[in-house]
């Protein structure tokens, strides 16, 4: 008789979940058993990629959300209450760039990196966060990056948001853990995205000379770290940042 998946009857709601990480941890979450909510604000690909894990046997539900909208963000917790009736993770995945130095930075760009990596992660955990602690459970996994942990040229709206992410991650850890919620971040590296594929020839191969593994990672690495994070398996973690690198900040 084949093992229940690792996530059986879960209800995980996956921001930015169109393309890239956000749809590697949907797929993932899918075979394992969830039933995944794909949250982001392109509608066409989320639409398509709803569509594609039903087709492949999973139960999968796209919601169109702008994760800077707050009213927005309560619309789409509220249905997918009205839909399962539970929510059991919420991976906070949804992240843009910017990259500019702080010579030539404009507020406009510094602020809208602040509202998608930073101000969304808080608008939707601020939303599933009273859901999780009446249920005494739940899963909160938030998206950080490894330049949160040295910084990166070019990147002061990026490093800011994600930095900050990690300490909203520790301090939810606090106030979250005696209601049952463990809540936990993942550090990607340099990961082949649709963000990263327009890089020069000569940024990737600095990349990969400066990761010990000498290689980029995938989405779906990302992915399994966060199906590990979500999982019973990872019972005991809670407040943990996950680095997925490759060995570059080693």
């Amino acid at each position: 008789m084949a093992q229940p998946g690792r996530l059986e009857g879960k209800v995980a709601i996956i921001t930015g979940a169109a393309r890239g990480i956000g749809l590697a941890t949907a797929r993932i979450f899918a075979r394992e058993g969830a039933r995944v909510v794909l949250a982001d604000i392109n509608a066409a690909d989320g639409e398509a990629a709803a569509a594609e894990i039903r087709q492949n046997g999973g139960e999968a539900l796209f919601i169109p959300v702008d994760v800077t909208n707050p009213t927005l963000v309560q619309k789409m917790v509220n249905q997918v209450m009205e839909t399962y009736g539970r929510i059991d993770i919420l991976v906070n995945n949804a992240g843009v760039l910017r990259d500019r130095t702080l010579l030539k930075m404009s507020d406009e760009e510094f602020d809208f990196v602040i509202n998608v990596n930073l101000k969304g992660v808080y608008y939707c955990t601020r939303a599933v966060a009273p859901i999780m602690v009446v249920q005494r459970s739940g899963v909160i996994l938030n998206a950080s990056s490894v330049v949160a942990l040295y910084g990166n040229f070019g990147q002061t709206n990026y490093v800011a948001a994600k930095a900050a992410v990690l300490g909203m991650t520790r301090v939810w850890a606090r106030e979250l853990g005696p209601k049952g919620v463990r809540v936990n971040a993942v550090a990607p590296g340099f990961i082949r995205t649709e963000m990263t594929a327009n890089l020069p020839q000569e940024v990737v191969q600095m990349v990969i000379e400066r990761t010990p593994l000498r290689t980029w990672g995938t989405p779906e690495d990302v992915a399994y770290a966060y199906l590990y994070l979500a999982s019973d398996e990872a019972r005991f973690v809670n407040g943990a940042v996950l680095s997925v690198d490759g060995g570059v900040v080693v």
